[in-house]
């Protein structure tokens, strides 16, 4: 397995979604499952991610698959009440940075829920209001 892959699922597993930063491209591109928008840029990006970890309970990778630059991490998780599962597309850069990290997720009323959740956490996130012009 790719060491930025790994150290992913450390960083994940460990709870401590501070540390996401450190594997993720200057340039970062995140692309959520609940719009049809992406997010650009480390910090922005992190700062997203970390309430992703905190909507987000019961969360484990079932199966990693993939070589070289571009790798699948399936998950599941729940979301208050709700079951989801999910895929995390991870493409790498030269450096072996996260340079685009895509999140596909089912079913629809759990990727409802996450929005729903999400809006109520960054709406309030001065860090997180602070980059929407990081959100194209």
């Amino acid at each position: 397995m790719h060491p930025t892959i790994e150290r992913m699922t450390e960083i994940v597993a460990s709870g401590d979604d501070s540390k996401i930063v450190e594997i993720l491209a200057e340039d970062v591109r995140f692309l959520p499952p609940t719009y049809w928008k992406t997010w650009h840029g480390r910090a922005p990006v992190a700062a997203v991610l970390g309430h992703v970890g905190q909507v987000f309970s019961d969360f484990r990778y079932r199966r990693i698959m993939g070589e070289g630059k571009d790798w699948a991490l399936e998950f599941q998780c729940r979301i208050g009440d709700r079951d989801a599962v999910g895929v995390d597309l991870i493409t790498l850069d030269d450096a072996g940075l996260i340079a685009e990290f895509e999140v596909v997720m089912r079913p629809h009323s759990s990727v409802g829920a996450l929005r729903e959740e999400m809006n109520k956490r960054v709406m309030t996130d001065a860090r997180v209001l602070e980059f929407r012009d990081a959100m194209r």
